[in-house]
């Protein structure tokens, strides 16, 4: 399939946010609670591009549940029209797009042109997130320690936790997806 198939195929954004069963409420909490900043220009360039994007993700992702409402204020700023795909259920495409060649990390976010070509690819994480996340990685115990998995537990809680109240974070998803688009857009 094309990305233009693909596309197609996604629900969209209202249709994948009542789908969700595992992180709805934190992701309406981020789109609820973020406005991006004004920027006319900056949309009204973005608009002019006609883009759309292909979401690859999965609802009981934290990383999504992060990107996911940020990327949706852009998307009405700048008349970017969405489609959602689960991971799992369109591997062929997510093994177009893996992390560092080995991983299907999510969200990714695939930009596309109105002639379905690809202007631009965002995801999964921005770089102070990535840098949070190893940090807090680094914490764990052994994965061998009996403790593991309790630990383990308790670090994807207070992930979610931050993920969800720490408005910087936010503010740093806005300016890495804006920095992809304006970088390959020349906007």
């Amino acid at each position: 399939m094309n990305l233009d198939q693909w596309f197609e195929k996604g629900m969209d954004t209202d249709t994948y946010i009542e789908s969700m069963q595992k992180n709805k409420e934190n992701l309406l909490h981020i789109y609820d609670h973020f406005t991006p900043p004004e920027d006319a220009q900056l949309f009204q360039k973005l608009a002019e591009h006609n883009l759309r994007v292909i979401v690859l993700t999965e609802d009981w992702c934290g990383d999504a549940m992060l990107n996911i409402p940020i990327l949706i204020r852009i998307a009405e700023k700048a008349g970017i029209s969405a489609a959602f795909l689960p991971r799992d259920e369109n591997l062929e495409l997510m093994d177009q797009y893996l992390t560092n060649g080995t991983s299907r990390s999510i969200p990714k976010f695939i930009f596309i042109d109105n002639n379905g070509n690809e202007v631009a690819v965002w995801g999964p994480r921005a770089e102070k997130i990535q840098e949070f996340v190893d940090d807090s990685r680094q914490q764990l115990l052994p994965s061998d320690h009996d403790d593991y998995k309790e630990k383990a537990k308790e670090m994807y809680r207070f992930m979610t936790k931050s993920f969800r109240d720490n408005t910087d974070f936010w503010q740093e998803v806005y300016g890495s997806i804006i920095s992809e688009l304006r970088r390959n857009l020349n906007v």
